[in-house]
């Protein structure tokens, strides 16, 4: 059996916390994935009021290890530490800019920044709309540096049933543009249309 992969999750106070434990449990799931959890305390607040009063109890027994977003001297805050990536979801704009710009005042944008130095992939579902140009700087300088944006939308064309699809689509998406060996979700794909179907 291979090592597990370490991956750090972080879930910041944006609309769309679903996703964020989706993905979680996702990962949870697999034999060869440790999950790293990083809430926000505004997250903490998102979770609640989206998910239900056990949501956060539920993901931080899931988790692998739990960090407090405070303690900047945790084992992911160093890129010695053996983690093979990290998704932001859902990532706000604050914590977003905070990562494109290297305010480094948290555990949670110090493990992303670790990401980036070691070139590791650093997945961010960024959740806002309509998105004015500081925004789009921001998504711009992320990018330059090396992270993958991912905001987070439906396929429609997967032809999803429920609320609870669209959420594991994404879900599994996020985790797939991580690129590891081992750790995939069984996301549903779009296969072409041939012609002789239309």
């Amino acid at each position: 059996m291979s090592a597990r992969h370490g991956v750090v999750v972080g879930i910041s106070g944006a609309s769309g916390a679903a996703i964020g434990m989706r993905i979680v449990e996702r990962l949870a799931e697999n034999p060869h994935c440790a999950v790293h959890l990083v809430i926000s305390p505004a997250a903490e607040r998102t979770l609640t009021e989206e998910v239900g009063a056990g949501a956060l109890h539920r993901l931080r027994a899931l988790a692998f290890h739990d960090h407090d977003p405070a303690d900047i001297g945790a084992s992911i805050a160093s890129g010695s530490f053996p983690v093979s990536g990290m998704i932001v979801a859902p990532c706000s704009i604050r914590t977003l800019s905070a990562i494109a710009w290297g305010h480094l005042d948290n555990l949670f944008v110090r493990a992303a920044d670790v990401q980036l130095k070691e070139r590791r992939r650093l997945v961010l579902l960024v959740r806002e709309s309509p998105l004015h140009l500081g925004h789009l700087r921001a998504m711009l300088q992320a990018t330059e540096i090396g992270a993958i944006i991912a905001p987070p939308l439906p396929a429609f064309y997967l032809k999803p049933q429920s609320m609870a699809d669209i959420v594991d689509q994404i879900a599994c998406r996020a985790i797939n543009l991580l690129g590891l060996p081992d750790v995939s979700a069984p996301a549903l794909r779009w296969h072409g249309r041939d012609a002789d179907d239309s």
